[in-house]
């Protein structure tokens, strides 16, 4: 699976949220409505997502240094990293606390600034504007998605990526959705039954949906963090090049590990097997071959070790 980088997926989605966010901001400026500042917050939160996204993704282009001699390909793992922190902070944690908020304000009686408002009705076109620009907004994650998913399913697609800007604007998308729709239920409800409760529970609902989406993505995120092994078919493609000949002759494969330094970056450590008899001519011949077969087979294998050892029964 080819590991996908697609700006265009970061870009639609910043757009969009930045302007979903200004349209929020005015609606629960004008109606006081917990529900609109949990949305605006989580847009916010999102539009600043996409931006660590795209600057970590131009960061990673970076040529190797002697400090960094592999690159830094694994800066677009650390802002991916920070995203989550942001989305469960910013976006999850603030909701719930303005949940609980309001939730006292409507149990000590005070005024509800939703009921009273004349814009009373804004929240509910803002809502209905903002599903229509995060339902394009998804579509076009979901386009790009396509181009490098195959035809594996979604819930692998997420967990097996070794981009990440593709699955996090996918899950933010997706999140920004179904938060659209509480919201639409917290506001419509209030404004229909004249209870407060409702705005509260919506924004609640809001809160738990970025919270949960939060730890998939720092999960997800983490585990690149630490160093995942190259997929099974990059794998398999790299054992065909070395026992295709060249290093004894197609010598036994010791041991390999393979490691992404980079979404688009992997590291090769292979161990093989050669005759006592071979002369270290041979063998460094047969090495600079195999190499050339890896490379071949696998772009992203910008990195091989190959080392040459006895063969023994």
């Amino acid at each position: 699976m080819s590991t996908g980088e697609s700006p265009r997926a970061v870009i639609a989605a910043l757009l969009a949220n930045l302007g979903i966010a200004v349209t929020k901001l005015i609606a629960w400026a004008l109606t006081g409505a917990s529900s609109m500042l949990a949305e605006a917050i989580h847009s916010i939160a999102d539009s600043g997502n996409q931006a660590l996204l795209l600057f970590g993704s131009k960061r990673s282009k970076r040529p190797p240094s002697e400090a960094h001699p592999f690159g830094y390909g694994r800066e677009r793992y650390i802002y991916a990293f920070i995203v989550s922190i942001v989305l469960f902070t910013v976006g999850g944690l603030f909701a719930l606390y303005e949940a609980y908020h309001k939730a006292h304000e409507v149990h000590s009686g005070q005024p509800n600034e939703l009921l009273d408002s004349r814009w009373s009705w804004v929240p509910i076109v803002v809502l209905l504007v903002a599903i229509v620009m995060e339902g394009l907004s998804l579509r076009t994650a979901i386009a790009e998605s396509n181009k490098v998913r195959g035809t594996i399913g979604w819930a692998t697609f997420i967990r097996r990526a070794k981009a990440p800007e593709l699955p996090i604007v996918l899950l933010e998308d997706a999140a920004a959705l179904i938060g659209l729709v509480f919201a639409l239920i917290g506001v419509g409800m209030t404004l229909l039954t004249a209870n407060g409760y409702w705005d509260a529970f919506g924004t609640a609902l809001i809160g738990l949906l970025l919270v949960s989406v939060a730890i998939v993505l720092a999960v997800e995120t983490k585990s690149l963090l630490l160093g995942e092994a190259a997929g099974d078919d990059n794998q398999a493609a790299i054992v065909a090049a070395v026992a295709a000949g060249g290093v004894g002759h197609g010598g036994d494969i010791i041991h390999l590990r393979t490691m992404h330094i980079g979404p688009d970056q992997i590291l090769v450590a292979v161990k093989v097997g050669v005759p006592p008899t071979e002369s270290a001519q041979d063998v460094a011949a047969a090495i600079d071959a195999t190499e050339r077969r890896i490379r071949e087979a696998v772009p992203e294998a910008s990195y091989i070790f190959i080392e040459p050892d006895i063969r023994r029964p």
